[in-house]
């Protein structure tokens, strides 16, 4: 298995399709890991791309002592995957947590970034609006756990399946222990974005209630030229609740930018 080195931690990833096509990482949320994304590596590399999957430290199958768990590390993290895969220059997809790693790389390391797709979150950026519902999500993920949290209420009744899935596809990552407290919470302050210079896409769905459009919304306005689309039907998670209409909005926005 294919691992990338960086000071305590060893970072899985798997690489998928042509590499001589367009990159495109894949950067998972809290309840996920680099098989989250399985109705995704599939459609984007038919797309034409070529793609990079990888488990966030103390995620799925990399291996971090727990004491060196930090998102402030997460942003390196991935730039040692794209250095170990031999990318140099890749759009990110960032889904809730994992924006925290997409935007806090574009922020610090524009050249390795071709475009940005931030999906149901704010990728660390303190607004009111964002740190509202940075309280609200620890309140849900403390009461119902983060499986019934990231999806859409009605959910498990309407994809049992799917739900099950999620369910045991996060319960894989046994390293993990309390993640949304860490010394370095790798925030992003509102005028950093203003330096943005690249595509960016924001994702919002109509039943998210960890981070709800309008705190999306917000964010948006503070990126120069960012898009913003609202999925209908999905929770917090619609790359995995409405898999099509999410690759769908993804790859149109690819295709125009990264043409």
């Amino acid at each position: 298995m294919p691992f990338a080195e960086t000071p305590h931690c060893k970072i899985y990833y798997e690489t998928h399709g042509d590499p001589a096509k367009p990159a495109v990482v894949l950067a998972h949320g809290r309840g996920g890991n680099a098989a989250s994304w399985f109705q995704q590596v599939p459609a984007f590399i038919a797309a034409g791309y070529h793609v990079v999957v990888f488990d966030h430290r103390c995620f799925g199958r990399s291996y971090c002592p727990p004491e060196h768990f930090d998102r402030g590390e997460f942003a390196n993290d991935l730039a040692a995957v794209l250095d170990a895969a031999g990318v140099a220059r890749a759009a990110i997809v960032c889904q809730s947590m994992g924006g925290w790693t997409g935007l806090r790389l574009a922020v610090e390391r524009p050249e390795r970034v071709s475009a940005l797709v931030l999906s149901n979150t704010p990728g660390g950026v303190s607004t009111p609006a964002a740190e509202a519902a940075m309280n609200a999500a620890r309140k849900a993920f403390a009461d119902h756990g983060i499986a019934t949290s990231a999806v859409a209420a009605d959910f498990p009744a309407r994809e049992p399946s799917l739900a099950y899935l999620y369910a045991q596809i996060g319960g894989l990552n046994v390293q993990l222990r309390d993640d949304l407290h860490s010394t370095s919470p790798a925030a992003t302050a509102v005028g950093e974005l203003a330096g943005l210079k690249l595509p960016v896409l924001l994702i919002t769905s109509d039943h998210d209630t960890i981070f709800p459009p309008a705190a999306i919304k917000d964010i948006a306005g503070h990126i120069p030229g960012a898009e913003f689309q609202q999925l209908p039907t999905a929770g917090h998670s619609p790359y995995f609740e409405t898999a099509a209409a999410f690759n769908a909005a993804v790859l149109a926005f690819l295709a125009q930018h990264l043409a």
